[in-house]
């Protein structure tokens, strides 16, 4: 599970094996876990919460998606060096 950034205490990473997936990412407090929230990005360089796992609260969320909103286009990037190939999007 490659750890993309540790923002504000909360990995920001990906899971191995989910390349058939539109690209996200997962948040967790410290460190990966299973029990991650799960957030799609978009084409138009947005994202969509799928999943709370995590238990953000709602500031936390809301960081944590303008995070991932602002480091959008190294999000992708990332996720095609990771995966090696093209991505699709959620919407």
């Amino acid at each position: 599970m490659p750890r993309l950034f540790l923002f504000q205490g909360f990995a920001i990473f990906f899971w191995t094996g989910e390349d058939g997936e539109p690209v996200h990412v997962h948040v967790a407090k410290g460190h990966p876990s299973a029990h991650a929230t799960k957030i799609w990005l978009t084409r138009n360089g947005g994202c969509l919460l799928a999943s709370n796992g995590s238990k953000l609260t709602k500031r936390e969320l809301a960081n944590v998606m303008d995070f991932v909103m602002a480091n959008h286009a190294d999000i992708c990037r990332r996720w095609r060096d990771y995966f090696h190939g093209d991505i699709s999007f959620y919407k």
